[in-house]
């Protein structure tokens, strides 16, 4: 079992920066990718960025490819999302997520569990 908790979402300007935070509780954290995932008002949940602790490997969607970074500290159990030149279509709920080794990182269906989610409103 793991247990997700997300924090550091907020209002920020067009432009701005938020560094998002998924705290993870579970012996076997370590043993799962991690991913993020966001939903706005209206729309299907859709894939921002994946990690992988085995040799950290990274995904990102095009839309925020070069804007966003994902990584991990498997010390702290922690896994990070930093936003920068933030734009109001990334405004969304933002929700953490770990899947199994060998699943297709952008599917939802593919995470096992799902953090509550932390919302990020980004005004033009």
């Amino acid at each position: 079992q793991v247990q997700l908790v997300e924090s550091g979402g907020g209002l920020v300007q067009a432009g701005g920066s938020l560094r998002l935070s998924c705290a993870a509780s579970g012996r076997t954290f370590s043993a799962y990718a991690m991913g993020w995932f966001r939903q706005a008002p209206g729309k299907e949940r859709e894939f921002v960025a994946a990690f992988s602790w085995s040799g950290r490997t990274t995904y990102y969607a095009d839309s925020v490819k070069g804007r966003f970074t994902i990584s991990g500290d498997n010390a702290e159990k922690k896994v990070y999302l930093q936003m920068n030149s933030l734009k109001p279509e990334d405004t969304a709920v933002y929700c953490c997520a770990a899947r199994s080794y060998g699943t297709t990182y952008y599917y939802p269906r593919s995470y096992d569990y799902w953090g509550q989610g932390t919302q990020v409103t980004v005004s033009s």
